[in-house]
């Protein structure tokens, strides 16, 4: 007799095995609600180990960029090491999050609740049977989208190891009168400056006030090291304010390319003076806490189980 499946089975299956919540349901509901005979039934789909690898840190994988026009997409799918990024199965995951991102605005948490085309799971579902499949923890870990009515949307891709895929992804809007030949060019070429100069804000205004204020006191500390007056050390700190914003916000930038003009005058200058929109950069891995090991002291730990 097949007892009632209920919240509280699955939840204490997924428990159990790490598998995902329609995973685990489907198991009961072939078990007819036998719970060990469900956990077997994952283990023999290969989908109960993904809950063992998931404290493992991820922080390699791919970045994904698409654009279509005047809409973009960014994600960052991460991985515990490189070869799974080389992996053709990952990949096509990575590109078809990237195109689910394109056609829906949506934040992390509802990317995860939509399906995947090519397999019919859930995103989330999917990454449980990816980690379970290719062997290593996975995370879905940032998406970004940017869309204008009038303009263009770039992007570039920097240590590209398949189109629209690799290690340093970016996205430029640029709104505008018109989309030209020459927006794009522009925008690509902003796109490029973005992958290399790395800057945090679009404008000065972006800065919250909490972050002025905490960078202020950091040069304050520095400043008053030095032991100049109090008058000296107020224009040493608004000097030093003002190489911040030349570091962090793209429109105080200094154009890479040419390496002498501002972007925000680079781009009052273009013709028909587009605004930017907006920009994504995804470093792969960025900000992701990794322990360094030593690959000969591993073996011989394992070894030595």
């Amino acid at each position: 007799m097949t007892k009632p499946i209920t919240a509280g089975m699955v939840r204490e299956l997924r428990e159990m095995t790490g598998a995902g919540m329609m995973d685990c349901k489907k198991a009961l509901t072939e078990t007819k609600g036998e719970t060990e005979a469900a956990v077997d039934w994952l283990r023999k789909k290969g989908l109960s180990s993904a809950g063992k690898k998931s404290a493992r840190v991820a922080a390699d994988g791919l970045v994904g960029v698409l654009t279509n026009e005047k809409v973009g997409a960014i994600v960052e799918v991460n991985s515990e090491t490189d070869f799974v990024a080389r992996n053709d199965q990952f990949q096509g995951f990575v590109k078809e999050v990237t195109q689910l991102v394109l056609d829906n605005d949506v934040d992390v948490e509802k990317l995860k609740t939509l399906k995947v085309p090519s397999s019919g799971r859930t995103v989330q579902e999917e990454i449980t049977h990816l980690i379970a499949v290719i062997g290593e923890n996975m995370a879905l870990r940032r998406v970004g989208r940017l869309e204008v009515k009038e303009g263009v949307v770039s992007s570039y891709m920097h240590n590209a190891i398949a189109p629209n895929l690799g290690k340093i992804g970016v996205l430029v809007a640029l709104e505008a009168p018109a989309k030209t030949e020459e927006l794009q060019a522009f925008a690509k070429s902003l796109s490029m400056h973005v992958a290399a100069a790395k800057p945090e804000y679009l404008s000065i205004e972006d800065i919250s006030a909490d972050a002025l204020k905490r960078e202020r006191t950091v040069l304050m500390e520095q400043a008053k090291a030095s032991g100049q007056p109090d008058n000296i050390i107020e224009k040493i700190i608004e000097g030093r304010i003002r190489k911040f914003y030349e570091e962090v916000v793209l429109h105080e930038q200094v154009y890479v390319i040419d390496g002498k003009t501002k972007v925000n005058k680079l781009v009052k200058a273009h013709k028909g003076e587009p605004k930017i929109a907006g920009f994504f950069r995804y470093g792969l891995g960025e900000g992701i806490e990794k322990e360094a090991t030593d690959f000969a002291e591993e073996v011989a730990a394992q070894a030595n189980k």
